[in-house]
């Protein structure tokens, strides 16, 4: 009997080593003819210096990240604009260009087919992946709910709450004096700062509250799987040979099989929320999905929609904090100017007089903008502002960490960090009538951030409240190197010390 099963179970492994073997040799090398023929026959492939540093990362060895060695090359470029043919993209940051697109010819600069595909997987028919009537449906739902004074002061109620019974004792507790020796615990501020927004944006989201800034600091699968996904399919936008994660994606393999994982673990967990949701009813609750949920009735939709607005609150945020932070650290009389402005209006809820601190947002998003740049695809043939002819089906990016680094835009001083700049003679903050197009840090034209407020309310928030009670010493204050992703972050995270501040000492 025992014989019997084992000569079975050979049988049967042998059986299955031939067949494995059989698709090697007969599958395999067909694969490999097909590869080596789409190489050959792509009609982007191209040896210039600039694509042929791209496909080597040549440009690693002088640049520390990817978006200053095309700022340097915008910079160079006499219209501000350059074409990186294996990617089929124009690159520019000049601000005629960028209105061009996202206002002027706004309908022939859609997200287009391509972006969709690269970011379907996680984010679906979601807000920032949609198109057409799927767009403006989703943003006009969005924007009445958005400015509606019940969501905003649930939103308002939310950032304080996790400030006060989260943000600020979870800082406190690693704290050390300032007359003591710099021997206090190191944490991860832009760890935290996840932590934070994502604790927000779930509570405004889906009236769920993940946690994950308990004193503890408990991992979230949630936000574990989140942020793989969206490393991965930024992965995806920057490969130069598409056909390579497309083929990892069909034989489910590599990065495409952990980015799968990843996002069956998002859609499972969101799936879970919107069940709970329904069961618990939402006729009375301010939370976004409990909104949607009155005009909208597939799961998978209501999915999409709440992962898009999930990405920008939280990472958007997150990564704003972190690099204004950082800049603090290296600016002693921003953070003067900014406590002054605090005794002077006297109460940290007072946000919207606060006008210094808004402008340091700016500065510093001009700078190190959260997201640093975005792409359109082009409908049908066109001619930019500046002459250059864009192809139908010709990827057009806007860069927006190289608009705020031109002197042509910013003057002489673009590299020093001027809050001023922002400022006008009444001491008010002030957004010149073009500055969206020279500084589109929130989008611009018909597509503009319509969270934008809500976002800027909450960093406020959070920068006033620190601010007031600590200083942040960070601990390696070298340039910025930042991770593949979607938003701007800091590779190795943004490690710091924290200081109580004596005139706050209890």
């Amino acid at each position: 009997m025992n014989t019997t099963h084992t000569s079975l179970a050979t049988s049967h492994t042998l059986y299955s080593l031939e067949l494995r073997s059989f698709f090697l040799l007969l599958v395999c090398p067909f694969l490999l003819f097909l590869i080596l023929l789409v190489v050959k026959s792509q009609s982007r492939w191209c040896n210039c210096a600039i694509c042929t540093a791209y496909v080597t990362c040549s440009w690693s060895s002088n640049y520390p990240n990817l978006c200053d060695w095309l700022t340097d090359l915008l910079r160079q470029s006499p219209t501000h604009t350059i074409h990186i043919h294996v990617l089929g993209n124009i690159i520019t940051a000049n601000p005629d260009n960028v209105e061009h697109m996202l206002k002027k010819n706004f309908q022939n600069y859609p997200k287009g087919k391509p972006f969709s595909a690269i970011l379907g997987d996680l984010l679906g028919q979601g807000i920032f992946n949609a198109d057409g009537e799927c767009w403006h449906f989703q943003r006009k739902m969005a924007a009445v709910e958005l400015n509606t004074a019940s969501v905003r002061n649930f939103t308002a109620h939310i950032v304080s709450s996790e400030i006060s019974q989260r943000l600020l004792p979870l800082l406190d507790s690693v704290a050390i004096d300032n007359s003591e020796l710099p021997d206090g615990e190191v944490i991860d501020l832009q760890d935290v700062f996840r932590r934070f927004a994502f604790d927000v944006i779930c509570k405004v989201s889906f009236g769920l509250d993940p946690g994950c800034l308990e004193l503890s600091l408990p991992v979230s699968e949630f936000a574990k799987a989140f942020d793989t996904a969206s490393m991965l399919s930024a992965r995806r936008g920057a490969a130069a040979f598409p056909f390579i994660w497309r083929a990892k994606r069909l034989f489910n393999i590599g990065s495409e099989k952990e980015l799968k994982r990843a996002i069956q673990m998002v859609n499972s967990l969101a799936s879970e929320v919107i069940r709970q949701r329904k069961n618990l009813g939402f006729a009375s609750t301010h939370d976004l999905l409990s909104r949607f949920m009155g005009s909208v009735e597939d799961d998978k939709y209501l999915r999409d929609i709440v992962i898009s607005f999930m990405l920008a609150g939280r990472d958007t945020v997150a990564s704003t904090l972190t690099l204004f932070f950082l800049q603090l650290s290296k600016h002693t009389r921003v953070k003067d100017s900014i406590r002054e402005e605090q005794e002077r209006i006297g109460s940290c809820e007072e946000l919207s007089n606060m006008h210094y601190l808004q402008a340091a947002l700016y500065e510093s998003m001009r700078l190190y903008p959260p997201v640093q740049f975005d792409s359109k695809f082009c409908l049908e043939n066109d001619t930019l502002a500046d002459g250059t002819f864009v192809r139908k089906g010709t990827r057009v990016t806007y860069h927006c960490y190289a608009m705020g680094r031109m002197e042509e835009i910013w003057g002489k001083d673009w590299a020093e960090f001027r809050p001023e700049r922002w400022i006008q003679d009444d001491s008010k903050f002030s957004i010149f009538p073009d500055s969206a197009f020279k500084c589109p840090i929130f989008h611009a034209g018909p597509r503009e951030c319509i969270g934008k407020q809500m976002s800027l309310m909450e960093m406020k928030a959070v920068v006033a409240a620190v601010v007031k009670r600590f200083d942040v010493e960070v601990v390696n204050g070298n340039s910025p190197k930042f991770a593949p992703g979607l938003t701007a972050s800091l590779s190795g995270g943004f490690p710091v010390r924290i200081r109580r501040r004596v005139q706050t000492k209890q």
